[in-house]
């Protein structure tokens, strides 16, 4: 379940993937997924890339399903970029020729469709977002207020003070905490499954209950 310019992800070993709630909720994502996927063929040929909207659905077993990774994938296979990193830095990212923002479901809306289907909203890798110290923990009393179960961590995007960091913010917001390597194939993720540290001390793992 994605929000906005972060991830909420779906955790419980209790969660009913056909609730409606949450069904209906990911029908509108998907949907707009495809919507999306479409408009960066199109951003990337306008900027002289032909055929990127097919070349990314080599990569996908559904159109509903198609992301950035899959057209960075084809962008490599095609000689544009040496790799996958590249490919965001240089045509996916904000203010580059094949972006296209996606609308997201509210974090409201978002956390509630977790909740429906028995699961746990956990806000992921925040160290990524672009919010000063201010912003973040605007950000992290919504989530707490609102229902949010916990934050990530420990992620290969965080480096080991973001450990620390958001570790204090999980104590400080009486959030829980997860961790997750964020693995999306061989040569596209510098961190394999098994890698990540234990969780910091002082922290309630997300799982705690499980």
């Amino acid at each position: 379940m994605t929000w906005e310019d972060g991830t909420l992800h779906v955790v419980g070993l209790q969660i009913d993937p056909d609730n409606s709630v949450l069904t209906r909720g990911l029908e509108t994502v998907r949907a707009g997924r495809s919507t999306r996927a479409r408009k960066i063929g199109e951003s990337l040929a306008a900027a002289g890339i032909d055929g990127a909207y097919e070349g990314a659905m080599k990569y996908v077993t559904s159109e509903r399903l198609v992301s950035r990774t899959h057209f960075a994938r084809y962008l490599v296979e095609a000689g544009h970029a040496r790799e996958t990193n590249d490919v965001f830095k240089r045509y996916l990212s904000p203010g580059k020729p094949g972006y296209v923002p996606h609308a997201w479901a509210t974090l409201s809306q978002a956390v509630d469709q977790i909740h429906a289907a028995g699961g746990q909203a956990v806000l992921a890798h925040p160290g990524r977002y672009k919010l000063t110290r201010t912003g973040m923990r605007r950000l992290l009393a919504e989530f707490r207020d609102i229902g949010g179960d916990a934050i990530e961590v420990l992620t290969s995007s965080h480096t080991p003070a973001q450990y620390t960091e958001f570790a204090t913010y999980a104590r400080v917001f009486a959030l829980r905490a997860s961790g997750g390597s964020d693995w999306h194939g061989p040569g596209e993720s510098w961190m394999d499954f098994g890698d990540l540290p234990e969780l910091p001390p002082g922290v309630v793992p997300v799982w705690k209950d499980w």
